[in-house]
């Protein structure tokens, strides 16, 4: 493999041309925002695959929509199953094929369509889906997460075709829309779908700029396991004055939760830590170098210590490389204004457990079921529930297009932050598992852009900038000559 050393000058946009463009790109992420696509609920998400679909497609990028086709063994008296199936949303597959390098690399980007819940309602400033424009911030729902960073790639890839009619190597889209519930069907699609996926490189979906400005590119997501544990007690709400008499499910529940962690922030869970990988001395180093502001990052999330009191470079990997174990949700008996005396008929925690290479989901939910059970928590008083899980995965330092990507990312950032793994989760494995390509995310997104929270906003500076960057990187992987 060489390299070219000088850019056919067709491809050398000029970078106002981004700038007079930005009026463009705030109106069609504006559009996208306005669009709901709530996978948790199942709200909206393939009316917004087919705006993005159109949006792609005026853009000069050719795009289908993907559906899974119904399983042969699915009988078509079972409704409620054909029901769910022909609910899964749609993946929206882009393709630009390179007219002047037909035979250069193919970039994969992946993104999502689908967004949080807007919960709770109350918290937010403004319509969670107005894509309101204050100054230098768009604020709503998917403005940062992803939709903001979805547009920056699509508004790269028309700035080249609009233009010079070309690309300079060849492009593709995937964007799912179950990312936010663990892509629990995106296995399938890649499955059913794969020559279309071929590639060279996936720039994933996101990416951060640090408080300096700079390009945050990380090589790696941890995991994710998601639970519901749910907690039966008397068969009805029942008067308080019984509690002498009948156990709470919530306070039961509660037992069951401190069991699973202690205050150090271990997970108690019999052989929790036994499959993870060890880092190479090259990852350890590479560790010690990145740059972390825990002044900022305190600061921006109200807290004054971490876990255990831990710094430097100690909370660096576990940031990049612990296991965690969360409680995303906890809802039991009254909890409206006033009062209401009861005992509850049952509780119920969401848990999410961040995995790291090499934890399988389903070898890990079993052994926290394992270990509840053998605690004498039985199937009657305990229901233990999966909901969906995905593995680690770290694209290794000495891949071949990791210099490539800063390169282009310093010419745009001028200077970058190269990370072994981000502490978010999404799935980088199974892309890996079924293509055999890596994945490098770079992206737009700053902490304080409120990501799954209540005012969610993203910058537009950062936006243009991002844009400029993954011009940049189209650029720098184009020259590539096998």
């Amino acid at each position: 493999m060489v390299m070219e050393k000088n850019m056919n000058d067709t491809f050398l946009l000029s970078p106002s041309l981004v700038d007079e463009r930005m009026d463009d790109l705030i109106a069609d992420l504006q559009v996208l925002i306005r669009q709901p696509s709530v996978s948790a609920l199942n709200q909206g998400l393939e009316e917004c695959a087919l705006l993005l679909a159109k949006m792609m497609n005026t853009a000069g990028i050719r795009t289908e929509l993907l559906y899974l086709s119904k399983p042969k063994n699915l009988k078509s008296k079972d409704n409620n199953d054909l029901e769910k199936h022909l609910t899964i949303p749609p993946i929206v597959f882009g393709e630009v094929k390179s007219k002047s390098n037909p035979l250069g690399k193919t970039i994969l980007f992946y993104n999502h369509y689908d967004v949080q819940p807007i919960d709770p309602i109350e918290k937010w400033d403004d319509d969670p889906f107005s894509g309101k424009v204050d100054g230098n911030v768009i604020f709503g729902r998917g403005s940062s997460d992803d939709k903001g960073e979805l547009i920056t790639r699509i508004k790269a890839v028309e700035f080249f075709l609009k233009q010079t009619g070309d690309v300079p190597c060849n492009i593709k889209f995937l964007i799912e829309g179950e990312e936010e519930i663990g892509s629990p069907n995106l296995n399938k699609y890649l499955l059913e779908y794969i020559d279309k996926f071929h590639c060279d490189l996936i720039i994933w979906e996101s990416g951060y700029i640090d408080n300096k400005g700079r390009a945050i590119i990380s090589l790696g997501q941890k995991g994710i396991l998601n639970v519901e544990l749910n907690v039966q007690g008397p068969s009805h709400d029942v008067h308080s004055s019984l509690a002498v008499a009948i156990e709470n499910p919530a306070w039961k529940l509660i037992e069951i939760l401190t069991s699973l962690y202690d205050n150090n922030g271990k997970i108690l869970i019999d052989g929790w830590y036994d499959d993870i990988e060890h880092l190479t001395e090259g990852e350890l180093q590479q560790i010690e170098k990145e740059y972390f502001d825990e002044d900022s990052f305190k600061k921006e999330y109200g807290i004054r210590q971490f876990i255990n009191n831990a710094s430097g470079s100690d909370i660096k990997k576990r940031l990049a490389l612990e296991p965690t174990c969360n409680i995303t949700g906890f809802c039991s008996g009254y909890t409206n204004q006033g009062v209401k005396t009861i005992i509850p008929s049952s509780a119920t925690a969401k848990l999410d457990f961040r995995l790291v290479p090499f934890m399988d989901p389903k070898s890990q939910f079993n052994k926290l079921v394992s270990f509840l059970r053998a605690k004498g928590h039985s199937e009657d008083e305990l229901k233990i529930t999966f909901w969906s899980g995905e593995p680690a995965y770290r694209t290794p330092l000495n891949n071949e297009y990791v210099n490539i990507v800063i390169d282009g990312a310093k010419k745009i950032f001028n200077d970058v932050i190269l990370n072994i793994s981000s502490p978010g989760s999404g799935p980088m494995y199974i892309f890996n598992k079924l293509l055999s390509v890596d994945s490098i995310c770079i992206g737009s997104t700053i902490l304080p852009n409120k990501m799954h929270s209540p005012n969610e906003f993203t910058n537009i500076d950062l936006l243009n900038k991002a844009t400029k960057c993954f011009i940049e990187i189209i650029k720098e992987i184009s020259k590539i000559v096998c």
